[in-house]
This record gives C-alpha cells, sequence and structure tokens, in this order.
C-alpha cells in the first residue's frame, strides 16, 4: 500500500539544539527512492519550509504554522489539484485565519497576562528565544497566520486558552513557544484534508505515518495510521493513549531515521 509521511520539524526531523538533520539521511533517501510524500508539518512558516527544502533538496508538500494551510507544489508526481486555491507555485488549502485577527488578540491581552510574542520581537529577541541565527529568526517573523509567545505565568494559561476560545481562537504549546492559532485549525485537520486529497488524486487508500515530539503534535498523530513520538530533547515523550503509538529511542534526527527505516 502506498505511504505518505507528515513529520513535524523541530524537536523531530530537525535536532533541537542545532537545528541538524544530517543523520536523517538514510531515511530520507528511501522516502525518495520510494516517491513517498514527506509533509512538513510545523509551526514555522512558508518562507522558512522554503528554506529548509532547499537545503534538504526536496520539493514537497507542507503544511504551515499548526495547520494554517496546506501547500502542494505545482505538478507534484503529475497530479492535478487545480481545484484549489492558487498562490504563486502551490496549490492551496487554507484552514486558518488571518494573521491581523490573531494579533489583534495578542495585542487587547498581551499585557494583562505577560504575553512576548514575535509581532513585538526584535530579530534580535527571535533569534535568542528561538536560537536561530539572525537572518533566520527574521524569517520567523514573517507570519501569516499564527503567533508564537512567551507566557511569563504558565498556571495563567487555561485562564488565558478559555478567553481565546471565546474569541475564535485556541492555544497551542510546541517545543519552545505557545501558539495562538485559529481555532478550526490545528495540524490534526490539516493532515485528514492532505490525506483525503491525496488518496483522491492517487485513487487508492494510503498508509500515513506521522512523526512529532511535542504537544502541538497530537493532533497529527491522532489523525495518521502509524504514529510515533519521538523523543525530545528532554528525553520524554509526549502524552498520547493510543496502542499504535510507538517511540524513538534516540532523539531528534537520529530517532526520526530510525523510524523511518522500521515502518517504510
Amino acid at each position: 500500500m502506498k505511504k505518505i509521511v507528515f513529520t513535524d520539524l523541530d524537536g523531530t526531523f530537525l535536532n533541537h539544539d542545532n537545528y541538524s538533520f544530517a543523520e536523517s539521511k538514510e531515511a530520507l533517501q528511501k522516502l525518495f527512492d520510494q516517491k513517498i510524500p514527506l509533509v512538513f508539518t510545523t509551526s514555522k512558516t512558508k518562507i522558512e519550509v522554503e528554506l529548509l527544502q532547499k537545503q534538504v533538496g526536496i520539493k514537497e508538500p507542507f503544511i504551515v504554522e499548526n495547520g494554517a494551510a496546506l501547500f502542494i507544489p505545482k505538478n507534484y508526481q503529475g497530479l492535478d489539484f487545480s481545484f484549489l486555491d492558487e498562490i504563486e507555485d502551490y496549490w492551496v488549502f487554507q484552514l486558518g485565519i488571518s494573521y491581523k485577527l490573531v494579533v489583534d488578540f495578542y495585542n487587547t491581552y498581551k499585557d494583562e497576562f505577560g504575553m512576548f510574542g514575535f509581532s513585538e520581537m526584535t530579530v534580535e529577541d527571535a533569534a535568542e528565544h528561538t536560537g536561530l541565527p539572525l537572518k533566520d529568526a527574521k524569517r520567523s517573523k514573517e507570519r501569516g497566520f499564527t503567533e508564537p509567545f512567551l507566557l511569563n505565568d504558565a498556571s495563567r494559561y487555561e485562564e488565558l486558552q478559555k478567553l481565546a476560545l471565546s474569541n475564535g481562537i485556541n492555544i497551542t504549546k510546541g517545543g519552545r513557544f505557545y501558539h495562538l492559532i485559529g481555532n478550526n485549525q490545528d495540524k490534526g485537520k490539516a493532515v485528514a484534508k492532505c490525506i483525503k486529497l491525496f488518496e483522491n488524486s492517487f485513487h487508492t487508500k494510503l498508509t500515513s505515518i506521522g512523526l512529532g515530539d511535542g504537544q502541538n503534535d497530537i493532533p497529527l498523530l491522532e489523525n495518521v495510521d502509524i504514529p510515533i513520538a519521538i523523543k525530545n530533547h528532554q528525553g520524554e515523550y509526549i502524552s498520547l493513549t493510543n496502542n499504535l503509538l510507538q517511540k524513538s529511542t534516540y532523539k531528534g534526527a537520529k530517532g526520526w531515521n530510525e523510524m523511518i527505516l522500521k515502518n517504510v
């Protein structure tokens, strides 16, 4: 049965500390050889994913900003997605709301809750808190849908979450940041939509594989046939009650390589 792979990036495909994917190359080659779609499913922005894809040497579909939108390159594997919206060289399915609406909410409550988000971070701030070089931190601030932020008092998370939900916004937590996102988006909804689109285009059922290490990856893992938890930078696994859940032995790219080779 044909397969499709959905993967988180930071702490999963990329190492948490140095953002390297060098240890994933054996598994990457196996995916390429079998023409298995590799869908980066991330909190990163479109421009960040495009840069990473160039570094990896691929041009594959991808899901950005915690499920805000799915981008499929035109002429991907000869498939027709022309019924979707068209942006530049991609066919696009959008689930998220506009960045302006998200930032309006952030600006209303940032002082009350002690939030520090990307919209008001300098490039230097973003570099410090992400561990990225300045040029990459600058790209991370060019957002289209969602607002990553730091929360001074984590005990107020549930209070802030209730307030966000009443405004059509949700909050999810990644490896480094909380994220304000549209209420009708998450990684899982985008993954489910992508699977359906590709099954219709390939005219066959797909076996879906998902890999992640953070809380915001739980919806992703709940919507695939083979969910895989990558050991995070603290040596722990996300909490997911699923008898099918597999766990990597190693962290980051080495764990990703291990589990792709095991399942493809």
